[in-house]
Order: structure tokens, then C-alpha cells, then sequence
């Protein structure tokens, strides 16, 4: 029943749709321009800079809300960081799958880093390595193919590695088999993350897809 407490809290903090409601704020659907999502990566290419960093804030504070909100409903319990990552996991299905919006939300990514900031104090201060080199994962492939999408699917799949290799040095400090369930739902995030950018992938592999910074193309991205 926790489980599904926490999944419902994250939901609900994932239909904050910050893309969406930035778009709107300056007279359009985003969803109707650009690639069609309402995420950080369309903000920043439809809107601009100061847009994009707005949608990407948000989306990360959505995340963080959540895990408080969990936080203090569950504090004490021995699986919290288990609960935390439901939660995680329903702000990714709200902001992924808005029912209000036709569930045609965002990707997750920006999600993402706010489950890496919430899951960076479980071990002070070593943990806080996380958020540095989940960084580095997304900026470096970035930097060097200047294909965000890429730099988004390396550094969700780094993040899923992280956390078993943290479990695994006992960090979380929950027994084996709470662990084992947390590493499958962040496996089960990371494999949405992937489905969500099939189409990021196909271009990829056509050729097409848009680099960060070049004039974009007609198709969608």
C-alpha cells in the first residue's frame, strides 16, 4: 500500500506540466511546435533559453516535491529510499503521461535529475557524487556528438548503474531484496526513457536527428 501511496503522490506532482504551462504563457501549445513534447529539450528549441531553464527547473522541482511530500508521510521507515523511488517513478508516468493533456506529456529527463539530487543524501558526503558525474555523463556526450538525446539516454542509463553500485556498497541501508526492487523500477524508468526517445534513436540512426545548436530541420525531432 506505501508503494502505491507514493506512486500517487509522484503522479500528482508529475501533472505539473511546466513546459506546457510556459508555452502557454507565451501564447502557444508547445506540443504544437517543434517535436510536438512538452519537455525541456522543445522549450529550449521553440522558446529559448530562458524558457528551457525554466521547464527544466520545474520539472526537477516536481520530482523533489514529491520525494518530501514522501518524506515526511513516511519518515523513519526502513525502505525509504525504496519509497522515494516510487515516488520518482510516478512523477515520471505524470509528467510522461498527463491524463489532462491526452497523456501526451514530456520524456522524463529533466525527472530524472531530480531523482538524482533527491537520491544524492542518502550517504553524505560521498553521495553527492551522484550529481557531478550524472553531469558529466549528459554534458560530455552532448559536448561531443551535440545530440542532447544522447546525452540524456547515457546519463539515465549511467544514473540506473550508480544506484547498484551504491546499493551494493550498502549505502541505502535497506536489505537485499528492498534493494533488488529498487534497481528494477529505476530499470523500468530507464527502459521507458529509451522507448520514449524511439524515435530520437531511429533518427539517429538515419542520419537526421537535430544537433544542439544547428538550424533545425523540417521533420520532427
Amino acid at each position: 500500500m506505501e508503494r502505491l501511496i507514493c506512486l500517487a503522490v509522484g503522479y500528482v506532482c508529475g501533472l505539473f506540466q511546466t513546459g506546457y504551462l510556459v508555452g502557454k504563457m507565451n501564447h502557444m501549445d508547445i506540443r504544437k511546435k517543434g517535436s510536438g513534447n512538452a519537455g525541456t529539450t522543445n522549450a529550449l528549441r521553440v522558446l529559448g533559453w530562458k524558457a528551457g531553464v525554466i521547464t527544466f527547473f520545474g520539472d526537477v522541482l516536481k520530482c523533489v516535491a514529491a520525494f518530501l511530500v514522501t518524506y515526511f508521510m513516511y519518515r523513519g521507515s526502513d525502505v525509504m529510499p525504496l519509497l522515494a523511488m516510487y515516488a520518482g517513478a510516478g512523477v515520471t508516468l505524470g509528467h510522461n503521461f498527463p491524463f489532462y493533456m491526452n497523456f501526451k506529456g514530456g520524456k522524463g529527463i529533466a525527472v530524472m535529475a531530480g531523482l538524482v539530487v533527491v537520491n544524492s543524501f542518502w550517504h553524505l558526503p560521498a553521495s553527492l557524487l551522484l550529481i557531478p558525474i550524472t553531469l558529466a555523463c549528459f554534458l560530455v556526450p552532448v559536448v561531443v556528438t551535440r545530440y542532447i538525446s544522447v546525452g540524456s539516454l547515457a546519463a539515465y542509463t549511467v544514473f540506473w548503474i550508480e544506484m547498484v553500485m551504491i546499493g551494493r556498497m550498502g549505502w541505502f541501508q535497506m536489505e537485499t531484496a528492498r534493494c533488488y526492487e529498487l534497481y528494477i523500477v529505476l530499470f523500468l524508468l530507464t527502459a521507458l526513457a529509451w522507448y520514449r526517445h524511439r524515435q530520437n534513436l531511429k533518427r539517429l540512426a538515419n542520419g537526421t536527428e537535430n544537433k544542439f545548436g544547428a538550424k533545425k530541420k523540417t521533420e520532427k525531432e
